[in-house]
């Protein structure tokens, strides 16, 4: 049975239900690091896994989520990512030392790499291209920059308020009630096209991305120039120079290149890739200056974050009516341009600073650019995208976010650590020569951001948003 054009409302509901949920848990474990460090006894060198074994896995195991779901049944998939990040957030809850969270992480990040791609091209061959997908495109996006700041608000307020356990706990009926919806409100859908599995398509892709942000994470560990690290780096690129090869010559390729020729496609992408980078590093380095030289607690520094989570909504919605208004392009430029004002705001940040004055006018700043940015990448990431191909194009925009956030994170960490080493060697005091280091780290936060507003500028093409086929939506309920 075929559900009423209205149950594709509550399609989306559930969808952005679940994209609020694995965003969320990207930003959510920061402000907890220190009381998960004292509670399991971690070692100052392996916290860093809490956050890196989510980041390995979900970005590497992304694309070959996506294109699955394309082969196998975006539901089917689906549901069973959701069965796999449930399971893992019950064990991550209950972790009792380093190995068992650590292992938890990295099956959330594989039940994350499969949701993702599956939900987004579940909406996309949901809804009609034009102005009702730019609408639920439009919400999906808002949830995606909604959760990001409240994943750093929800960490400091559960943290305090329950213990940090809660952090996963709350990620369980969630799981459960979605699993149990999706089945109803979801119709299923795959690429009928397909005759066979590009089996050694995927173990490259997937060992590559995996070795690339691998590398990244670790990178300030074994230091940038080491020969561990140019030795992961020059693996990565050996085995996704491997994957190119293969695909060009494949008879029915993971990945189909063809898609690249969408000039938006290929722009959105890189935009996302700025996006992730300059944001997931932003919220990591001013939650450290909040705690570490403001003195706050984990409580009061999610709280903070309320001006940036509350605000983003309301810009949401206002991104989401402009882009029908005035197109993606104009609203893209607009979001990276003000995410970049926002970060050279904070490249003021003083010891002895205050909310309204060293943070609050930054953080409005950001909660506008990161509404009509992740609104208008949203949309501008499946442009022209045939129905067929809706998972690999999912499953590429969220790689391209989770890879720049990993090394926005390792680089600009970096930028922080040698710059307040340099400035505690010239005999500053400590609370001193930490804000040399988080202002260091803003000036190439904004840099960054920069080239994501020439991106924008140049490869976003109207033309090809305002003449994109359109495709008639599969059947919400099946």
């Amino acid at each position: 049975m075929v559900a009423s054009p209205n149950h594709r409302w509550l399609a989306l509901a559930l969808l952005s239900v679940v994209q609020f949920m694995i965003v969320l848990d990207i930003a959510i474990v920061n402000v907890a690091l220190p009381s998960i460090q004292v509670d399991l006894g971690f070692s100052q060198e392996n916290l860093q896994w809490v956050i890196s074994a989510y980041a390995l896995v979900f970005g590497g195991f992304l694309l070959l989520g996506g294109r699955t779901a394309d082969l196998i049944g975006r539901r089917r998939l689906f549901i069973g990512g959701l069965a796999v990040f449930t399971i893992a957030s019950l064990v991550a809850g209950l972790a009792w030392n380093e190995p068992s969270l650590i292992g938890a992480r990295a099956l959330q990040g594989l039940g994350a790499a499969i949701i993702a791609p599956a939900a987004l091209s579940i909406l996309m061959t949901t809804f009609i291209e034009g102005k009702e997908r730019n609408i639920a495109l439009g919400v999906w996006g808002a949830v995606g920059g909604f959760g990001a700041a409240a994943g750093v608000l929800l960490g400091g307020v559960f943290t305090d308020a329950l213990s940090w356990e809660w952090i996963f706990f709350l990620n369980i009926p969630v799981g459960i009630a979605a699993i149990a919806l999706a089945p109803v409100l979801l119709g299923e859908s795959r690429d009928t096209s397909a005759r066979s599995f590009d089996v050694p398509g995927a173990v490259l892709v997937t060992a590559g991305l995996s070795a690339a942000v691998f590398g990244i994470t670790q990178a300030n560990e074994y230091g940038w120039t080491s020969l561990a690290t140019i030795g992961i780096f020059a693996a990565a690129l050996a085995l996704l120079a491997g994957f190119v090869a293969w695909e060009v010559r494949a008879e029915d390729p993971l990945m189909s290149f063809g898609i690249f020729r969408i000039k938006t496609v290929a722009g959105a992408n890189i935009a996302g890739f700025i996006l992730g980078t300059a944001l997931f590093s932003m919220f990591l380095m001013l939650t450290l200056y909040m705690q570490q030289v403001l003195g706050y607690s984990a409580m009061k520094t999610g709280l903070a974050y309320l001006a940036v989570a509350g605000t983003s909504i309301v810009w949401a919605m206002v991104a989401q009516q402009l882009v029908t208004r005035v197109g993606v392009k104009p609203v893209l430029v607009s979001g990276m341009s003000l995410l970049t004002i926002g970060l050279l705001y904070f490249t003021q940040v003083s010891v002895g600073g205050s909310y309204l004055g060293d943070l609050l006018p930054g953080f409005l700043l950001i909660a506008i650019g990161m509404a009509f940015s992740f609104v208008s990448i949203s949309i501008a990431a499946l442009a022209g995208v045939q129905a067929k191909d809706a998972g690999l194009a999912s499953g590429l925009i969220n790689t391209s976010q989770q890879i720049g956030g990993a090394l926005g994170i390792a680089v600009l960490s970096a930028v922080a650590i040698a710059q307040s080493g340099d400035a505690s060697r010239s005999g500053d005091a400590v609370p001193d020569a930490l804000t040399s280091g988080f202002q260091a780290a803003f000036w190439v936060g904004v840099a960054v951001a920069v080239v994501g507003v020439v991106a924008a500028l140049f490869l976003i093409r109207t033309e090809e948003l305002e003449t994109a086929p359109a495709g008639e939506p599969v059947p919400v309920a099946a």
